[in-house]
């Protein structure tokens, strides 16, 4: 059996969906915040800081996709840029590596992000991260109806007809089958409206409707758009993109439901040899000049937290053609390599560490911390006043950067209640507002002082007791 000759895409039957936007910990990441020569400002498109590691990143990036940073005018460049290739971000916690790898996908107007778990999960990982640009030549007749004519048979049961179709230069008569007059009834064409008919498959799309019928005023509606009357030939070649990922190809290919398969959330596995036959089809499509490869970019976040058959596994797909750009981060130190007894640099095994560029992180400025809280309090639109800013950066900089920001949204929660209860006053977070929420939710340190208190009381205690007194831990080597 040829299961390569019957691969499909299923483009033809996506459609665009509106996605719903929420706040998240990183929205307010548009891209890197780099100028054309590469050189980060100070603060521009969410990120603040991290100069250095910003600016590595915007080369990579650079080299996987030269149009990246291009003006939106020019023409996006088919040469393929740097695949299987992987880059660590490592640092102390809390000093921008997600915001970074978010910066970098934003740039690049595509992410690609899992909770990893084993090969299968790995697989479908990678291989969504690469996308199939796919061309494909359609056949459309597009111009002003004149006149839409149809006839019924003596029975009553078949129908057929004829639209007559103009432009500014000529005029032509198109027979039309029973399922065509369908489209054109639900569609509600009438004489004078604009049409485009896919010749291939008979999908009718009204575009608007002409100039020279804007008097018409019995057929028109506050959603009626007015478009000049078509010029140049009737029926045109018109070339069409879709994007999709080789991961949806395989499942499209699959499932008994195509392209529906997409919405059924679990996907599954999938057969091992239905991914070579796509990969060969693919190939194919890339040589006949119809599809073209777009690297993506596969952040995996705690690294440290995959195991060696992961890391193994990591280290075959980076040779493969079809391989993404892998980015990684880990906060980790000389840590133990997770399913083995051995300990290595941020955790991972010295040979896929051999493969990767390392970019490093800091500690951010106070300063920075400032402008990061000033950006996340207008992300979450929240006001707070002056010295209560004050004090975030002072919990910022003693009890961690997330800390600091998860306490913004809390502390408007009580401004708020503060201003029920005294029936009046203003929603901006104060200091005191700011002291309730950091009274009600303990930060990493209070939480270990708060262990050892509890000391022998927990029902479960597998971490000895020198760990829970700081004895021999390092915060980067925590395992």
């Amino acid at each position: 059996m040829d299961i390569g000759a019957g691969i499909t895409t299923g483009t033809a039957e996506l459609r665009e969906a509106t996605r719903m936007e929420r706040i998240g910990v990183h929205s307010h990441i548009t891209g890197l915040g780099l100028d054309d020569r590469l050189e980060p400002r100070p603060n521009s498109q969410g990120m603040v800081g991290q100069l250095r590691a910003r600016k590595a990143a915007g080369v990579i990036l650079r080299m996987l996709s030269p149009s990246s940073f291009s003006s939106a005018s020019t023409t996006v460049s088919t040469a393929p840029g740097l695949s299987g290739r992987a880059i660590l971000l490592a640092g102390p916690p809390s000093t921008g590596k997600t915001a970074i790898a978010r910066g970098m996908a934003a740039t690049l107007a595509r992410l690609y992000s899992l909770s990893m778990s084993k090969t299968e999960a790995l697989t479908q990982a990678l291989r969504r991260s690469i996308g199939v640009r796919i061309r494909e030549e359609e056949e459309v007749v597009e111009g002003e109806v004149v006149e839409i004519v149809v006839e019924r048979g003596i029975t009553g049961s078949g129908k057929s007809g004829r639209v007559i179709l103009k432009t500014t230069d000529m005029e032509t008569v198109y027979e039309m089958g029973g399922k065509m007059i369908d489209e054109m009834t639900k569609e509600k064409v009438l004489a004078g409206d604009i049409i485009s008919i896919i010749k291939s498959s008979g999908r009718i799309t009204k575009l608007g409707r002409s100039f020279s019928h804007s008097r018409d005023f019995s057929l028109l509606s506050p959603s009626t758009t007015f478009l000049p009357t078509p010029s140049g030939e009737i029926l045109t070649r018109r070339t069409t993109t879709h994007t999709v990922s080789l991961h949806e190809i395989d499942i499209i290919n699959s499932r008994t439901q195509g392209f529906l398969a997409l919405f059924a959330g679990d996907t599954g596995e999938v057969a091992a040899p239905l991914r070579a036959q796509i990969d060969v089809k693919v190939g194919e499509w890339r040589e006949e000049g119809k599809a073209e490869l777009v690297t993506g970019v596969l952040f995996i976040d705690e690294v440290h937290m995959l195991d060696m058959e992961c890391f193994s596994f990591l280290n075959r797909a980076l040779e493969g053609e079809l391989a993404p750009l892998v980015v990684m981060a880990s906060n980790r130190g000389i840590a133990r390599i997770r399913g083995t007894e051995m300990r290595g640099p941020h955790g991972l095994p010295p040979d896929l560490l051999d493969r990767v560029l390392i970019v490093a992180t800091s500690k951010y400025a106070p300063e920075e911390v400032r402008q990061i809280i000033k950006i996340r309090c207008q992300e979450e639109d929240v006001e707070v006043g002056a010295d209560a800013e004050e004090l975030l950066v002072q919990i910022a900089g003693e009890a961690g950067m997330r800390y600091a920001l998860g306490l913004i949204a809390v502390s408007q929660v009580v401004a708020r209640r503060r201003m029920k209860n005294t029936g009046g006053g203003s929603e901006v977070v104060e200091v005191e507002d700011l002291r309730r929420a950091y009274g009600c939710f303990m930060d990493p340190g209070r939480s270990v002082q708060w262990l050892k208190e509890q000391q022998g009381s927990l029902l479960v205690e597998e971490i000895g007791s020198d760990i829970i007194q700081g004895q021999n831990a390092d915060k980067m080597d925590v395992v």
